[in-house]
């Protein structure tokens, strides 16, 4: 019997279906898989191709198939989609995943590292923590408001929006006065963790070298370099800087007008 030459993995948070074909495209097995058991399958498969969904835990599953020898390709979703043949289930989409993954133009998601996985928890994190505080100052602008407080937006106004209060306490319920301090404590730890993130950032990406020299870059500051190596594809996969800019979505808009000479 000839050995497999691809696997197709449709991963789930506890049991996996596999779908393994033959260099013929004929299909050798069909399987479903516990976690402990995808690892032990794995380690004992010969090497071959590993094909899963660029989705949850692809990346580790993705690193632990390269640990065992295999070569992985991670596919967007939604290519593969078009390769489902009946009714979807997980069957269905393991074998999907096998036939996009042999399509000679088919696009893949390069593995990413532990390192750059725990970068972008850092920058994730720091933007969750952002979008927290904003809330937060929004829905007490929103409430003081009612009783003829109003300060500028902005995160840089908080300590003259923390002073407002004071200066009205005199016809504020004392129940504002103690809510507004539960929100001005929340926004305090809030900043403090997000100062506490964003100087981690710093230092993650002044000990990455490619990070470094993105930040040479006019315009591009640890911030941004820690988004570009997070979660961009490798900068080698760009032949130019306008195929990179047409990745981020930064494209001119063209735009017809409806005239004889077309383009205006």
């Amino acid at each position: 019997m000839s050995e497999v030459s691809i696997i197709g993995v449709d991963l789930a948070k506890r049991v996996f279906q596999v779908h393994g074909a033959l260099p013929s495209g004929d299909v050798a097995f069909r399987k479903k898989l516990s976690r402990s058991q995808f690892m032990k399958f794995l380690s004992e498969q010969p090497p071959c191709l590993i094909a899963m969904e660029a989705c949850a835990t692809a990346h580790y599953w993705g690193r632990e198939a390269l640990d065992a020898g295999h070569e992985v390709r991670l596919i967007p979703p939604i290519y593969v989609k078009p390769f489902v043949k009946r009714q979807k289930n997980d069957a269905a989409d393991a074998e999907a995943i096998v036939e996009a993954a042999l399509r000679p133009t088919m696009r893949f998601v390069e593995v990413k590292s532990a390192d750059q996985q725990s970068l972008g928890l850092l920058f994730r994190t720091r933007e969750l923590l952002v979008r927290q505080r904003t809330q937060l100052i929004n829905a007490l602008r929103g409430h003081l408001a009612e009783y003829g407080i109003v300060v500028a937006i902005g995160a840089r106004n908080v300590k003259v929006f923390q002073q407002a209060p004071l200066d009205h306490s005199t016809r504020l319920p004392k129940t504002v006065l103690s809510i507004s301090g539960v929100y001005f404590e929340q926004i305090a730890a809030l900043t403090q963790k997000i100062t506490e993130l964003e100087i981690a950032l710093r230092r993650e990406t002044a000990r990455d070298s490619q990070a470094t020299l993105l930040q040479t870059m006019p315009g591009i500051g640890p911030m941004s370099a820690a988004a570009i190596q997070a979660f961009a594809p490798p900068l080698e996969n760009f032949a130019r800087g306008r195929d990179f800019a047409a990745w981020l979505g930064l494209v001119s808009v063209v735009r017809f007008f409806g005239t004889k000479g077309g383009l205006n």
